[in-house]
């Protein structure tokens, strides 16, 4: 397994314990893996989550200022945005309302 397999594999865990409800950011997960730098490395993890066994809840995870940027890697044109809107949160020209409100930090929810 390479080093961005690996990296990969905790980018999928983490995301799988996002609660429903709740967004957070690529490099939210990259400062709880120890890799602050690598947030463009999570949204590449991210992108490949569709080929994995077990679900990772991709739609949950968008850039730090709430942004919806990885829509275009799924099914559809508004995908991303009805999975977050069946969970309850808001979103209006793929930004996420109340960003603050509904945001989960791995780094404070997990340690």
């Amino acid at each position: 397994m390479s080093t961005s397999d690996h990296f990969f594999e905790k980018v999928y865990q983490t995301a799988r314990l996002i609660p429903y409800g709740r967004v957070t950011s690529y490099g939210a997960i990259a400062t709880y893996l120890g890799a602050a730098k690598s947030a463009r490395m999570v949204g590449w993890a991210m992108n490949n989550s569709h080929n994995q066994k077990e679900e990772v809840p991709a739609h949950r995870v968008v850039n730090r200022k709430g942004l919806l940027t990885g829509k275009q890697h799924f099914e559809g044109t508004n995908l991303m945005q009805q999975l977050l809107e069946n969970e309850g949160i808001v979103v209006v020209e793929n930004q996420i309302q109340d960003f603050q409100k509904v945001f989960w930090n791995p780094s404070e929810e997990l340690s």
